[in-house]
């Protein structure tokens, strides 16, 4: 008898022995995935009302929509111990695309922040990193003794730094905040000891004048400006926020109904397809239609700890847990700079505002999720 039928024949002994779905075959998270497509497609709800039913818009994020599923799905059926052995070559790579977006990326408003390469549509490699640091450190420390020691500290600090820094040189320091940030959450949950915690919370405070002085950029200053006070110039930079917060007020209990937003109808709210697509959403669908976005975040956010937390051992419980919080605060800064407690930072809101680079990282991720979720199953899993 072979090992594997004599495992087989145990688990049916000891009553373990179970039918498995076609989901689990599939390597898909069930729970997850349909999360995953309410909100997408309440999300394209939304958007085509925000577009004014631009069907050339709603075709080309569909498009995206499709792909970025078929690339959780391909993502979903890699072995997480894979990933772990390319994360150092992964880093480098996008380190590299980083590197040429500062020779030769293409500039939009000011930023550069693309690469148009022959025969590749245009994107970000900023959010190619997204995924590739965490997944970076996550796999430095799982080949050490946990806590870490100061020294796997600093270096794990330099492979966060780097990135941010090339990110903040295009300029786009929000997106390279929110990158430290996915790098960050690895390190806390990699149990890092609080005090330095406490210490780098207190270098970073004492660090805001000389920010403010030598590093942030006239428009930068202007917007944590008018986020203290927009009222201060009405028409102007603080015009986007004014409308925002009045689009949101004027929604009510259960909104105008879909189609019959006046803000953004009568382009009052501009960037009403992408930033602030939060705006469209409670003045159509009101509190209600909020609460209803809220719960499908927190159903697909409660699932990626839950998978961190079952997760079978260090690089993975780190991976997950890194990803799902770092979308949770994706939605927080989207969401927050909208109502107006936080500062407007360009964070669209995830799987909702139009866009084609981050819906298709960010199913990158939830492919990750999947496959921490079903790889990591090593018990007495058999089909009858």
């Amino acid at each position: 008898m072979t090992s594997s039928a004599f495992v087989r024949q145990l688990s049916g002994n000891m009553g373990l022995e179970k039918r498995v779905s076609i989901w689990e075959r599939l390597n898909l998270d069930l729970p997850l995935l349909f999360a995953l497509a309410v909100l997408v497609g309440f999300g394209l709800m939304v958007l085509y009302s925000a577009t004014d039913g631009n069907q050339q818009e709603l075709r080309r994020q569909s498009i995206f929509i499709a792909v970025a599923f078929l690339v959780m799905f391909i993502v979903a059926q890699i072995d997480v111990r894979v990933m772990r052995r390319w994360a150092p070559l992964m880093y480098l790579f996008s380190l590299g695309l980083l590197v040429a977006v500062l020779f030769i990326g293409s500039s939009t408003n000011g930023a550069q922040r693309w690469l148009d390469l022959p025969g590749l549509p245009r994107f970000q490699p900023s959010e190619i990193m997204k995924i590739v640091l965490p997944l970076t450190l996550a796999a430095y420390f799982s080949r050490r003794a946990m806590p870490p020691r100061f020294k796997h500290i600093f270096w794990a600090l330099v492979l966060l730094a780097l990135p941010a820094v090339l990110i903040a040189i295009e300029p786009d320091l929000g997106t390279a905040l929110l990158i430290a940030v996915s790098g960050i959450f690895v390190l806390l949950l990699a149990g890092i000891s609080w005090k330095l915690v406490s210490s780098a919370l207190g270098a970073g405070i004492l660090s805001i004048p000389a920010l403010w002085i030598f590093y942030l950029q006239e428009y930068q200053k202007m917007r944590i400006l008018t986020f203290l006070n927009p009222e201060n110039d009405p028409l102007g930079a603080g015009w986007n926020i004014i409308q925002s917060k009045t689009a949101i007020g004027s929604g009510g209990l259960y909104g105008k109904g879909w189609l019959n937003g006046v803000q953004s109808r009568l382009d009052f709210l501009p960037e009403g397809q992408t930033d602030f697509i939060v705006a469209v959403l409670a003045e159509e669908f009101g509190l209600s239609g909020m609460l209803f976005l809220l719960m499908l975040y927190l159903v697909v956010i409660g699932r990626g700890l839950y998978i961190a937390a079952v997760s079978s051992d260090m690089f993975t419980r780190l991976l997950a847990g890194s990803i799902t919080l770092t979308f949770f605060v994706y939605v927080f800064v989207n969401i927050g700079m909208v109502s107006g407690i936080l500062p407007v930072v360009g964070v669209p809101l995830p799987l909702v505002s139009l866009g084609g680079t981050s819906i298709v990282t960010l199913m990158l991720g939830f492919g990750i999720l999947m496959s921490i979720h079903s790889h990591g199953k090593t018990a007495f899993r058999y089909v009858d």
